[in-house]
């Protein structure tokens, strides 16, 4: 492979982190917990904007990105005590509708606050240089989202496969009346595990902002991109999306390097074929295989 291909390769491995880091919180919330969640752009929306005020303002960018990722969070708990919870048990109809809706008031909401136009994050000075990697002078922010899309996939791995807490987590999913009896506090459980996936959606919506841009659009535009991971990659596997989101991310690069008018038409024809080879994701979660 020469340098052209392994550029083509890093750009759509970094690509495939932003997809992989907003996305693997849907699949928390949505493949484990079984919540249609459409508004989880949103997390990833209000994330990027408080990471783009913060900096905006001298404030450091890592910092900005641990703020975004908490007031994700924060919201996150927040509404699914109030809003999501009483709908757990409405069926996905309620939960579509619901969470639509929750989109276009945060859209409203963004657009009245910061404005209509793009919003940007003021990246360190040496994230926006290039760095010399042997072949070529390659963009440091595409590296240092390889480097922090690997990291943060690890640790996830570790704890959602790993752990106890991910082991409760199944079994609340699965059978949440045996979870209860057995003394796992369920409501908390889900409480939390929503909460860590819009947290883990606003860090990815600042970390990514300079590939995937801040406007108001921003939830409603790349939602169908999150869902596509989430089911390509298995409902519910945290593994599937990994894998889903690097594919994607690089069949999307590759068309817009060689066919750049026919690029989207090429991932959701992958999206369709991927999808008829393995109609329960590339690697769909034990319960499942």
């Amino acid at each position: 492979m020469g340098s052209f291909g392994l550029t083509v390769l890093l750009d759509g491995i970094s690509y495939g982190m932003i997809l992989f880091l907003i996305s693997v919180g849907l699949t928390v919330t949505m493949g484990l917990m079984r919540v249609v969640n459409l508004a989880h752009g949103a997390f990833a929306m209000i994330g990027g904007y408080v990471a783009g005020y913060l900096t905006q303002r001298g404030c450091n960018f890592y910092l900005a990105a641990l703020a975004a990722a908490a007031a994700a969070a924060a919201l996150g708990a927040v509404t699914e005590r109030t809003i999501y919870r009483p709908l757990y048990r409405k069926g996905e109809l309620a939960q579509v509708l619901l969470t639509i809706g929750f989109v276009f008031v945060a859209t409203g909401a963004v657009t009245e606050i910061f404005g209509a136009f793009p919003y940007p994050v003021v990246f360190p000075p040496y994230l926006t240089r290039p760095l010399d990697i042997g072949f070529r002078q390659y963009p440091a922010y595409r590296l240092f989202l390889i480097a922090s899309g690997a990291a943060i996939a690890l640790l996830l791995w570790l704890v959602l496969d790993n752990s106890l807490y991910g082991a409760r987590l199944r079994a609340a999913v699965d059978n949440p009346r045996m979870a209860r009896a057995v003394g796992i506090n369920v409501s908390l459980l889900f409480t939390s595990t929503f909460t860590v996936g819009c947290g883990l959606a606003g860090l990815g919506g600042a970390l990514g902002a300079g590939i995937l841009s801040l406007e108001p659009a921003y939830a409603l535009k790349y939602v169908v991109l999150f869902l596509v991971v989430v089911i390509v990659g298995g409902e519910g596997s945290f593994e599937g999306s990994f894998v889903a989101a690097m594919a994607l991310g690089i069949i999307d690069t590759l068309g817009k390097y060689f066919v750049a008018e026919a690029a989207p038409y090429l991932l959701y024809t992958a999206v369709f074929a991927l999808l008829l080879w393995r109609p329960k994701g590339l690697v769909p979660p034990r319960s499942l295989a």
